[in-house]
């Protein structure tokens, strides 16, 4: 292997590394209070429904709803993410939730976003709470109503019993989807 290409896979190596280290590390350092989690949903919810008001109005027809304020996710090459939110009945917080991932392929960068997953039947909501931990994309299929929140999803989506929203994005991540994260209960 020549050693400029040899030195900058290694280079690489050691910045995934430490990308790793520190999203595993910074992962008990993000467990925040209760009350500060709902702070954080809170205003995240507010600037949410700024961008339209039609999202008010799935929010109010669903029959539940998971609020991630901020998801942090980093890597290179191998990327993980972490975040915690609260899943919502009637606009009351049931229970915590973090979600979290990893991930291999074209992932380069760090970023934080915010993600809200609407549970539009009774049935899809009872499945997710059933579950002892949940996985987009192998436990249930969310339809992406739409990135950046914006104001527009067409009837189709609408239909479909879970739709997820992935929105706020600060950072550079050319990977930002809802695919293969992990939601689990928090004990706290």
């Amino acid at each position: 292997m020549n050693r400029k290409i040899e030195k900058t896979w290694k280079r690489g190596l050691v910045a995934c590394s430490m990308v790793l280290m520190g999203l595993a590390v910074s992962t008990a350092s993000f467990a925040e209070s209760k009350a500060k989690i709902d702070e954080h949903v809170s205003h995240i919810l507010q600037k949410f429904y700024a961008y339209s008001p039609k999202h008010q109005e799935l929010e109010k027809r669903a029959a539940g709803v998971l609020v991630f304020p901020r998801v942090t996710k980093g890597g290179v090459g191998i990327a993980g993410e972490y975040g915690e939110g609260v899943l919502q009945v009637k606009g009351k917080t049931v229970d915590y939730y973090s979600v979290g991932g990893g991930s291999i392929g074209l992932t380069l960068g760090i970023a934080k976003h915010s993600e809200i997953v609407m549970f539009m039947t009774p049935e899809a909501l009872d499945k997710f709470t059933q579950s002892k931990g949940w996985t987009i994309g192998a436990d249930a299929a969310v339809a992406v109503a739409s990135k950046g929140a914006g104001k527009d999803y067409d009837s189709e989506t609408l239909k479909k019993p879970i739709l997820g929203f992935v929105f706020n994005e600060k950072g550079l991540l050319g990977d930002l989807s809802l695919e293969g994260s992990k939601i689990t209960k928090l004990d706290k």
